[in-house]
């Protein structure tokens, strides 16, 4: 019977390890208190068939979770503080069906709510192959981050950065 209830024990605490994995770790809220985010997909196949939506929940519960539609799955980027208000900003990078071009999704928590800190980015998988991250902080203008973008041009992808103000 120990022998059932540890092999249960290591069973189950190895899942709760990888399901932790997904997600990251920041003070979203700034209150000095690191906080986890992590997804759920609802309603979405394999084929991208279904709502496809991604809800980014928090394990403090009084930071309210949101959904990024469409999307099955993705990545959860921890972008520190872009803005200068005390708290983690949010990054997200959809997974879809199609298409290696997907908008880098940033939020901030703003009182209660999350709101976009710029447009989505724009990027394609190759400037992510590239290791070119789509945004960071200006360290020549406060208030201000570089974004780094894909566009298609002249028939070929280019990757172009620009220095733009948070909302």
């Amino acid at each position: 019977m120990k022998i059932l209830i540890l092999s249960l024990l290591t069973f189950c605490s190895s899942f709760l390890f990888a399901q932790k994995e997904k997600g990251i770790l920041g003070d979203f809220n700034g209150d000095g208190k690191k906080e986890y985010a992590y997804t759920k997909v609802n309603d979405c196949s394999d084929e991208c068939d279904g709502k496809c939506e991604t809800l980014i929940y928090f394990s403090d519960k009084n930071i309210k979770p949101f959904t990024i539609s469409p999307s099955r799955n993705g990545t959860l980027y921890n972008l520190t503080d872009l803005n200068n208000d005390g708290k983690d900003d949010i990054g997200f990078y959809p997974d879809w069906c199609t298409s290696c071009w997907h908008p880098l999704y940033v939020y901030t928590l703003n009182k209660k709510d999350w709101k976009p800190l710029v447009s989505p980015i724009s990027t394609h998988c190759s400037q992510w192959e590239d290791e070119k991250f789509p945004i960071r902080k200006d360290p020549k203008k406060k208030g201000y981050v570089i974004i780094t973008t894909s566009i298609w041009k002249d028939d070929d992808i280019k990757v172009i950065s620009r220095s733009v103000k948070v909302n």
